[in-house]
């Protein structure tokens, strides 16, 4: 296993890590990805450890908090070779406090986490959700408090704007409180979105990408594709509504260059797609998920190898899309650049 430097900070991750939202399976979205028990946690995490994979990503609201559990039984008594990592933010329930960035809630979240992972430290607490409602002063301040305190080592973000991600920096800067070190984002060969604007923002700033659902929600396993709708008993019947949305043509296009690399190399469709993910700039590690053993054990071997320039120029081009404004003057003008030398 790879591991390499989370963005500017000091902290060494694999280049692949573990997701539990299969973790617990409560609720319409977290119950269709899986229902992991603490015993079939403890044998995925065997497989992980095994690989080298030691970073284990959970959340609050991730199975109204039975995936920190199931996590929390699963590390017991390994704590010291595991890296855990959980988000709040999102709501947790229905009163004032459930919910948000704001002091009484951070230390709260980050308290009752640490009872259900049964542990004394977070190694990486990442808001889930960017909170307009909180002074971004207050939320830093109280980061710098929770990292004083030893209840976290990192702090970092997920789904954040880039503006906000931004003044989240500056405001560290500021005081002298420790600056924000990862981003947890959407990012896969049918989502480039992160490339637009987090992208650059995390090179300049020193911010390293952990991707969430590298497979776009399960549509890059090599299950669907052209005249291959979403089979009868994939999880996309019941999560779609809560996916980022993508064009079929789009989608087909992109299967069918995974196809055309994966019978080139004979490694599955999603390692290909993983291992695209392994050579962007800025990603420190992509999340893998999986409900059982041989679904881990295959998106493991992505690593270990690398696509040749021609594989990956032919992925760039059929995942390529043009970008909103006002990034697409950027993009004409690097196109333009690349092209210039052949003008004169």
């Amino acid at each position: 296993m790879d591991y390499r430097q989370l963005g500017a900070s000091g902290l060494r991750v694999p280049a692949l890590s573990f997701g539990t939202g299969t973790f617990g399976g409560k609720g319409p979205l977290f119950g269709a990805w899986g229902q992991s028990d603490a015993s079939a946690a403890r044998r995925l995490l065997d497989i992980c450890l095994d690989a080298g994979v030691t970073l284990f990503d959970t959340a609050d609201v991730y199975s109204d908090g039975a995936s920190e559990e199931v996590l929390g039984a699963a590390i017991k008594g390994r704590r010291d070779a595991v890296l855990v990592s959980t988000k709040t933010g999102l709501p947790v329930g229905d009163g004032p406090q459930d919910w948000g960035a704001s002091r009484a809630r951070l230390i709260r979240a980050v308290e009752d986490s640490l009872r259900r992972l049964g542990t004394n430290h977070i190694d990486l607490l990442q808001l889930h959700a960017y909170d307009a409602h909180t002074p971004v002063e207050e939320l830093m301040a109280t980061l710098d408090r929770l990292i004083a305190a030893g209840k976290v080592r990192y702090a970092g973000v997920s789904n954040y704007p880039g503006w906000q991600l931004m003044k989240a920096q500056a405001a560290a800067d500021r005081h002298g409180w420790p600056r924000l070190v990862a981003h947890q984002v959407y990012y896969s060969l049918i989502g480039r979105d992160y490339e637009w604007e987090l992208m650059p923002l995390a090179q300049d700033q020193g911010v390293g990408a952990l991707v969430w659902s590298p497979l776009g929600w399960g549509r890059l396993t090599g299950k669907i594709g052209r005249g291959r709708p979403i089979p009868p008993g994939s999880r996309l019947h019941d999560t779609a509504r809560f996916a980022p949305p993508v064009a079929d043509e789009h989608l087909y296009r992109v299967v069918d260059a995974l196809e055309a690399v994966a019978a080139e190399t004979g490694r599955t469709v999603p390692q290909i797609a993983l291992n695209w993910l392994l050579r962007r700039p800025t990603v420190a590690s992509v999340i893998i998920g999986a409900r059982d053993e041989a679904q881990l054990r295959d998106n493991l071997g992505a690593v270990g190898w690398a696509l040749n320039p021609e594989q990956i120029a032919t992925l760039d081009a059929a995942s390529e899309q043009l970008p909103p404004y006002p990034h697409t003057p950027y993009r004409q003008q690097e196109g333009f650049a690349r092209l210039a030398p052949r003008l004169v």
